[in-house]
Formats: C-alpha cells, sequence, structure tokens
C-alpha cells in the first residue's frame, strides 16, 4: 500500500499531506469551542482528502518517465497551486477576507516568508495554528527536495561544490542517490529527516513550555524557528511573551540548524569537511553573529557616549544580546526581532541599521536548509575567489592550495555563484520596476521586493523607519510580491534548469 502511494505523482501526495493535516486544527478548534473553525477544517480536510485520491487514481497510470523534471515541476506547483487547497479553510474560517488575502498568506507560509495580511488578534488561535503548521510543512518539504531533487541536479547551492553543471546532474553523492529514481529518494530522505525535524520541534516546544510560554505561543514559536517562517501569533518575540529573554536564548541555539546542513545530516557533507568546526558555512554564520553585534555594540555605546547618556552596563549587555539575536535571526531569514533590539536603540539614541539587516537577509542561511537568500556557500565562494585574487596581486605567480575542492570552489564555483548573484540582483530590479508600476515609492518597492525574494517576511515591519504594512498594497502587488516569494525559495537557477533541453529529451 505505501508502496503504491509513494509511485504516485508528488503533487498529489502534496495534497494529500496537506489535506491530513487539517484535521489538526480542526480538532484543535473544538476543543476550543470554536464550532465554525472546526467544521470548515473537517469538511475542507476530508473534500480535499477524497479529491487527492481521485486525483492519484486517475493519474497512477500515467506516470512521467523522467521523475527528475516531474518532481522538479511539481515543486514549483506546490508554491503556487497547493497554496489554493491550503487558503479554503482559512478563507472560509476568516470570513471577513478576500480569497486573494487568504492565497497570499498561505504562499508566504509555505514558501517560510512569514509576510502577514493580519493583526494578530484578528485571527481565531486555530488559523494561528494553521498558518505555523502550513509554514512547518512548508520548511520540511524545503529540507527534503533540496537534498532528493535538487542537489541530484546541481542546484539550489549544491552547484557550487559541483564539478557538473547546473540542471545535468553529478556524482558527487551517495550510491542510493544515484541509482535510486527521484520519489525512492523521496521517500528515503523524507524517511531520515522527518524524525529529526519533529524531534528537534518537540524539544523546542517542550523548552518554551517549560521558560513560561503557553501551549499555543510555544508550539507555534517552535514550528515558526526550525521552518524559519518568522510566523508568530503575537507579532513576534517583542510582544509580551511569557518565556521573556530565556525563551530567546533557547530560540538562538536552534536558528543555528539553518546555518549549515551539517547541524543535522552528515550524509551529504563535503570532501574534506570531517566535522562541523571546518564546515565553511557555519564558520562564515557564526562570524557574523559575532562581529556584526560587536560592531553594533560599538556604534551604540559610542553614540550614547556622545550624546552624554548615562552608562548602564545592564543596558549594554542588553543591547549587545539583541544584536546578537536579531543578526542571527535575520541570517537564517527567520525575522524574529529581539526585544533587546528595541533596547538597544533607546540606548544609543541611534536609528535602526536597517541596511545591515536587508544584507543579512540577502546573504541568508547554508545550503539545503530551510532559510532562503542568496546562501551562505555561494558568498563564501565568492570571498575565497577575492582573497586569491589579491592574493595574486601580491604574488602573481603563486600557486593556490588546500586542496582540490577548495581550488574549484575558487574557481568554478565562485563563478556560478557570481551568476547566480546577478540573477538574483536582476530579479531584484525586475520585481521592483514591477511594484512601482503599481503606484508604490522606491524605498518601499526596494524594501518589499528583499522581503519577498529572500523569504523574510518580517523584514518589511523591522527596516523602514515608518513601518510598512502588506495589508496597504493592491491586489496587483500583492500577486507579485506572491510570484517573488516563490522565486525566492525555488530559486531563479531551478527555474532555468526547466527550461534545460536535458530533462525534456525523455
Amino acid at each position: 500500500m505505501l508502496t503504491r502511494i509513494l509511485n504516485l505523482p508528488f503533487l498529489v501526495i502534496l495534497m494529500g499531506v496537506g489535506a491530513g493535516a487539517m484535521y489538526v486544527p480542526a480538532i484543535y478548534a473544538y476543543v476550543g469551542d470554536d464550532m465554525h473553525v472546526a467544521r470548515v477544517f473537517l469538511y475542507g480536510g476530508t473534500l480535499f482528502m477524497i479529491l487527492s485520491a481521485m486525483i492519484g487514481l486517475a493519474g497512477s497510470a500515467g506516470s512521467s518517465t523522467n521523475l527528475a523534471r516531474s518532481h522538479l515541476l511539481a515543486l514549483l506547483g506546490a508554491f503556487t497551486v497547493l497554496p489554493l487547497m491550503l487558503a479554503v479553510p482559512f478563507y472560509e474560517g476568516l470570513r471577513n477576507t478576500s480569497f486573494l488575502n487568504a492565497y497570499f498568506e498561505m504562499v508566504s507560509s509555505l514558501t517560510t516568508t512569514g509576510a502577514t495580511l493580519f493583526e494578530p488578534e484578528r485571527l481565531p488561535d486555530a488559523l494561528h495554528l494553521w498558518r505555523a503548521m502550513v509554514g512547518w510543512m512548508g520548511g520540511f518539504l524545503v529540507w527534503v527536495t533540496a537534498i532528493a531533487v535538487l542537489a541530484p541536479l546541481n542546484l539550489g547551492g549544491f552547484e557550487v561544490t559541483s564539478v557538473d553543471v547546473a540542471g545535468t546532474g553529478g556524482k558527487q553523492f551517495s550510491q542510493i542517490t544515484n541509482v535510486a529514481n527521484a520519489s525512492q529518494r523521496l521517500a528515503r530522505y523524507a524517511g531520515l529527516l522527518f524524525p529529526v525535524y519533529a524531534g528537534l520541534t518537540l524539544v523546542l516546544w517542550i523548552a518554551l513550555l517549560l521558560a513560561g510560554d503557553t501551549s499555543l505561543v510555544a508550539v507555534i514559536h517552535a514550528m515558526s524557528t526550525l521552518s524559519t517562517s518568522g510566523i508568530s501569533p503575537i507579532g513576534g518575540l517583542r510582544a509580551e511573551a511569557g518565556s521573556g529573554v530565556l525563551g530567546e536564548v533557547i530560540i538562538f541555539f536552534f536558528l543555528f540548524f539553518a546555518i549549515s546542513r551539517l547541524m543535522f545530516s552528515q550524509d551529504q557533507q563535503l570532501q574534506g569537511l570531517r566535522n562541523l568546526r571546518d564546515d565553511p558555512e557555519f564558520r562564515m554564520g557564526v562570524f557574523w553573529v559575532v562581529v556584526l553585534p560587536l560592531f553594533l555594540f560599538a556604534r551604540h555605546w559610542l553614540g550614547a557616549y556622545d550624546i552624554d547618556l548615562e552608562y548602564d552596563l545592564a543596558a549594554g549587555l542588553r543591547a549587545l544580546w539583541g544584536a546578537a539575536f536579531t543578526v542571527l535571526s535575520f541570517l537564517t531569514t527567520t525575522g524574529f526581532e529581539s526585544s533587546g533590539w528595541a533596547a538597544a536603540r533607546g540606548w544609543s539614541g541611534l536609528q535602526s541599521p536597517g541596511l545591515i539587516l536587508m544584507g543579512l537577509s540577502i546573504i541568508g542561511g547554508g545550503v539545503a536548509t530551510t532559510a532562503g537568500g542568496v546562501k551562505l556557500m555561494r558568498v563564501y565562494a565568492l570571498y575565497k575567489h577575492g582573497t586569491r585574487e589579491m592574493e595574486r596581486l601580491l604574488h602573481p605567480s603563486s600557486v593556490g592550495g588546500a586542496g582540490t575542492q577548495a581550488r574549484h570552489i575558487r574557481r568554478f564555483g565562485a563563478q556560478i555563484s557570481w551568476i547566480f548573484f546577478m540573477l538574483f540582483t536582476l530579479s531584484v530590479a525586475v520585481v521592483m520596476l514591477a511594484l512601482s508600476l503599481t503606484g508604490l515609492p522606491f524605498d518601499s518597492t526596494m524594501i518589499f521586493t528583499i522581503s519577498a525574494l529572500s523569504n523574510t517576511g518580517p523584514l518589511a515591519a523591522v527596516v523602514a523607519q515608518d513601518t510598512l504594512h502588506y495589508t496597504d498594497l493592491g491586489g496587483v502587488a500583492k500577486m507579485i510580491l506572491a510570484a517573488t516569494m516563490v522565486l525566492g525559495r525555488l530559486e531563479t537557477l531551478a527555474i532555468i534548469a526547466l527550461l534545460n533541453p536535458a530533462l525534456w529529451r525523455s
């Protein structure tokens, strides 16, 4: 039975999983005596479960001969078509919004962007739980497909270390990856990663409960942290939360799982990297988390000194902690803002350094993690290429060392990273132009574009001097941003790979 289910089209399997997940908020709403929302999710789950079964039976006979292409198309459909189904119970349960807004909300959640159109008090608790669950499932989908679908095609950041052309597949993976088809890889890696993903979420949930959060807030923040969606039922960590600073400390350590895939998986580690200490992504992530908060702390301290504020050691340490947490949060494209971040601004008397947070969101987290952005591995490749070129200016006849893998990253890895960065920049320009045609000013278009393309939805509320709200956007602008979120999650190279003739010859 399980084998027949796994042989169904990937998108149909995702539809079945999404329909089955609707029963969880249905039960929660029923226990909370919200009968309308409970009925909506119960009926929606049952209806879409039957629909998924019918589509699966109808399409089981005509399976694609090229499963890599099929799953890449299914992944594109998962972020564009599947939210239509997920938005139905949200729309019917809220009753006072448009279906476009519900669709935008589900695209934002599924792509782990976390951009929301609704104030926290407007949504029932069951809808908050549904948004977090969709984001959590989207994060797991990214985890699994990054290794099972994108990695064999040398996409999603794996092209930096691969010796093959992006979008064509390679030989640097394990035997099961080369021999098995994409369906078998999906089943294998889903079975390997789900206990880790669910276990980490459970541990974080219990830790936040013990720290003082309510059950709903704890589980939503736990799911949002592991999926880097930044979804919160109380408007983020700045709001009154029972866990306080202790909760931030707990979340801080779990955010490191979005820095490097070696934090949770040893199966796909690079050659020559034997432990986490030697992982370039982890080292670069720790570098930003250490150096930038110290820089911001010095900047805030000098600001406080210049305006003759009384020196307060406790306020200074709180500012340092707020900077460290916020830097890691935006580097992993989660978007949680520390309660100490506001204290740091008040203590120093200076404005929020929003450009730094935008830059961190663009850099993003590790390859094959739930984080968005350009990815640390690509930034590392460009950095190594730049340092090597500066060495050659001083010593033109020198020979670069560090092994074959390092030389490959400095040359071909840096080349494909630069191509991706140019595509990312071009995407920013195109989206900004499209948003400007809807009447938005330049600064708003830039912030909304980077927020959507880096999958860091809360960025819009933090960077601008005057808080930006997604509710102020028109219908056309919302659809543009929804498409941008999908583009940011799939990455431009994956979209271009679909145009590769090699994927369409069989």
